[in-house]
């Protein structure tokens, strides 16, 4: 075999050693996945089987179209939370359509270079986000804690010590995993009556068929399907840009985000089209594949979706038997995870700016008012741009001198945008200066349309008592954008 074709074949097939490593991380993947894709299900508001099948269909498919190898897709606590509100009100049938309507959006957006606008979204923003995320994630489980038999304080308890001490012993086996089989395992052999996954709704005992959703496909169906789909595409992308960085450096590769970006789309279309409640990258399972299990390729992510399925499909019976409290304990453990304690700090908090706060706090606000991550975000970027308007406005500076020609020379230092040009009319003596102003740009860059307006209206007031000013100076970017534009703008009289 030639040496060209060594290097093409996936490493897995010329090692043992990383074969073995792929395999045995998919399937503590696959473990570590049931209990969060029943509890995803059970957040959005749907049976058990929907998150079961489409973390298999999202993993599976991600195998192959993403860019970001090793990297784990599967149903979400984001996504879960976009979509939760229209479950309820209209059914599985719109959730369903909402994923694939979403899929759609996000190729659009890949195609459109959506990845490169993600280095715009301001580090509070994204904080903001995992705290909203966590915060709705633990609420969530709210429910399942009022109304129900005394047994379950207790077992909720006994399965959170399990979870925060096993892992200091050992972390062969995700610790998720060993609480859900202890507490089963107890409440099968006590007998106890405490509500269990299989009163939330039937687990699947056959392979998922494909199929379209029964809806009525008509304007009013788009209407109410449109901002959740928006929702799923934005915030799906989100999450899966920002682990695939976090996969980046730890791994020390590059990975292709818009290959990720549309990847994420056919993931959520093949699983619409299978009937799931669709997904996104996994963070929390990403870690235990990638950092926990060392795994780095395409297979370990393709093995998590197929284990997932067969374990399913041959153990339903025996999920079924899985004990609430156990799962509302591992979401009460991934909210705490997922919340950046070290942001809300007492000490961080001194140290930060007041404007990175407020972004922080508008975006956590508007997300639990909401009930819509990717309203958040857009709001919490809006309210950083705002803030970051204010904040360089007040960079520009004017001062002046009389030269020795007798003209005055005024020097303008900073950027010349929006919000910071409106003010610049203002700065200069029209009636005291002599008959020759020269306007010096030399430390200033033109950005927008507003400056230029403000410069012809600081040119006219000139000219209108008779005086002539000059600008000189100017970069080639802004002379150019000055050029094409002075004069032309109108309402600068």
């Amino acid at each position: 075999m030639s040496v060209q074709a060594m290097r093409t074949r996936p490493e897995w097939l010329t090692s043992a050693r990383v074969l073995r490593t792929e395999v045995l991380a998919g399937l503590v993947v696959a473990l570590a996945l049931i209990p969060e894709a029943i509890s995803f299900s059970i957040l959005a508001g749907v049976d058990p089987k929907i998150g079961l099948f489409a973390s298999f269909t999202m993993a599976v498919t991600i195998a192959f179209t993403g860019g970001r190898p090793a990297m784990i897709s599967a149903a979400t606590g984001a996504i879960a939370l976009v979509v939760a509100p229209l479950a309820k009100e209209h059914g599985l049938g719109y959730l369903v359509a909402a994923v694939l309507l979403g899929g759609a959006f996000q190729i659009v957006l890949a195609l459109v270079g959506v990845a490169k606008l993600m280095r715009f979204i301001p580090r509070s923003v994204m904080v903001g986000f995992v705290n909203a995320l966590a915060i709705l994630i633990f609420t969530a489980q709210l429910p399942h804690l009022i109304g129900v038999p005394w047994l379950v304080y207790p077992l909720v308890v006994v399965a959170l010590v399990i979870m925060v001490f096993l892992p200091k012993l050992t972390a062969v086996v995700p610790a998720p995993l060993v609480t859900i089989v202890l507490l089963t395992t107890f409440t099968v052999a006590v007998q106890v009556s405490v509500p269990t996954v299989g009163d939330e709704g039937a687990l699947p005992d056959s392979l998922p068929v494909p199929g379209l959703p029964d809806i009525p496909f008509t304007v009013d169906t788009l209407t109410a399907i449109a901002p959740y789909a928006v929702g799923i595409a934005l915030v799906g992308l989100m999450e899966s840009l920002m682990t695939a960085k976090l996969v980046d450096d730890i791994t020390d590769t590059r990975s292709d985000k818009t290959r990720e970006s549309w990847g994420q789309g056919v993931a959520n279309i093949v699983t619409g089209l299978f009937g799931g409640m669709g997904g996104c990258a996994m963070i929390g399972q990403t870690m235990i594949n990638v950092k926990a299990s060392g795994a780095r390729t395409r297979l370990s992510t393709f093995l998590a979706g197929l284990f997932l399925l067969i374990l399913v499909v041959v153990l339903g019976d025996v999920v079924a038997v899985i004990p609430m409290a156990a799962l509302v304990a591992v979401m009460v453990i991934v909210s705490v995870g997922t919340f950046d304690w070290h942001s809300v700090a007492p000490a961080t908090l001194r140290r930060m700016p007041a404007g990175e706060i407020i972004v922080m706090v508008v975006t956590v606000a508007a997300t639990l008012i909401t009930h819509n991550l990717a309203v958040g975000v857009v709001l919490g970027v809006l309210a950083a741009m705002v803030i970051f308007a204010r904040r360089v406005a007040h960079f520009v500076e004017v001062t002046g001198e009389l030269d020795d020609d007798g003209s005055r020379v005024y020097r303008v230092r900073g950027e010349l945008f929006f919000a910071s040009s409106n003010d610049l009319v203002y700065q200069f003596d029209y009636a005291g200066d002599p008959d020759r102003v020269v306007i010096d740009m030399s430390a200033a860059h033109i950005w927008d349309a507003s400056s230029v307006a403000a410069l012809d209206a600081i040119t006219t007031k000139y000219r209108s008592r008779g005086k002539h000013a000059e600008i000189t100076g100017l970069n080639d970017a802004s002379a150019s954008f000055h050029e094409n534009l002075a004069g032309k703008l109108g309402g600068s009289h």
